[in-house]
């Protein structure tokens, strides 16, 4: 299999540089606060059978990896949900029993690789907290230095989280946003790679990983796909999967795909409404999705189009009824 990226704006290809981030000549059209432009993804150039590893579909090769178990999640099928809710082919993909218990470690697994393979020895990102804890434990099984930027809003435990994992904490006294910006700042100054979400091309294409495993999981592919959305780096990325899967002729269509945001942080919503992005900040309990401003919105809004997708919000209220109700009652789940 070969490598190459290739911008998500202007289609202008390049090859794998640790030092090319976002297209640079879509990078001079940057708005400020706008998603991004010219996000790079990883295109492939090969054969792939349907047997395939999904591993072998990452531009690293399996040497570099660290010594740590991501992926191979399973698919659950609950049977009393079934039941309750009509629907006898609904599954739960629980990511939750990644390493550090977030579908986040699929972006780190491939990051840490990256910056072995390169020998970059620092990762420097912006987190809302699952990002980060999920860098330092995966980078703590490949012996790298970490320093995260999070939002002094992010809660304590994914905080100590990332200490416990030994990463460097900055605390910002702003969003996510504003750590975002000043963890480029940082890695812009200071070296590393920088790994925050839709900025680095390895974040988008390790998650597709996901994508790949449904696939094998279900023998082939479902009619609905529902993807909670913040920075709408892990929908583009689950989009990544299929597509990839698509362009070897192993499905023959994109599932549906449905964006889940909090009313409180809906962007992407707002967007697919009106085709505009417009910063309003975002406050909301589901903190793992608080963000203003979608870094990976562009990108993601043009798959939600061109492959017949959809976004819907649920408030706070909603979040907490269902959290509870799952708490309250485990078998229903």
């Amino acid at each position: 299999m070969q490598f190459s990226y290739k911008c998500t704006d202007c289609d202008k290809h390049y090859p794998i540089d640790p030092q090319l981030t976002v297209c640079p000549a879509c990078r001079q059209l940057q708005e400020v606060d706008q998603p991004l432009r010219g996000i790079l993804e990883v295109e492939l150039n090969g054969k792939l059978t349907p047997d395939f590893d999904a591993i072998d579909l990452l531009p690293v090769p399996r040497a570099f990896f660290p010594p740590i178990p991501v992926g191979n999640t399973p698919l659950w099928h609950p049977q009393n949900l079934c039941r309750s809710l009509g629907f006898p082919n609904l599954y739960i993909k629980d990511d939750g029993l990644n390493p550090t218990f977030s579908l986040k470690d699929r972006a780190s697994f491939l990051v840490s690789a990256f910056a072995a393979q390169h020998e970059i020895h620092e990762i420097v990102l912006a987190s809302t907290g699952n990002a980060g804890s999920s860098m330092a434990g995966v980078a703590a099984a490949a012996g790298q230095k970490v320093s995260v930027f999070l939002p002094a809003a992010a809660p304590e435990a994914k905080l100590i989280q990332a200490l416990q994992y030994g990463a460097t904490v900055y605390r910002v006294a702003g969003s996510y946003d504003k750590a975002y910006d000043l963890s480029l700042a940082y890695s812009h100054k200071f070296g590393g790679m920088n790994r925050s979400s839709a900025y680095n091309p390895m974040t988008l294409e390790g998650k597709k990983t996901v994508s790949l495993e449904i696939y094998h999981q279900l023998k082939g592919i479902q009619d609905y796909l529902f993807v909670a959305t913040g920075d709408g780096c892990i929908l583009s990325g689950v989009y990544k999967g299929f597509r990839d899967l698509l362009q070897f002729g192993l499905i023959e269509r994109i599932p549906i795909i449905i964006s889940v945001q909090a009313a409180g942080s809906n962007a992407l919503y707002r967007a697919f409404q009106s085709d505009k992005f417009e910063r309003q900040p975002a406050q909301t309990v589901a903190d793992s999705l608080s963000v203003d401003i979608p870094r990976s919105g562009r990108h993601a809004l043009k798959q939600l189009r061109t492959y017949g997708g959809q976004v819907i919000k649920v408030s706070d209220d909603e979040i907490i009824a269902i959290f509870n109700s799952a708490n309250g009652d485990l078998g229903k789940v």
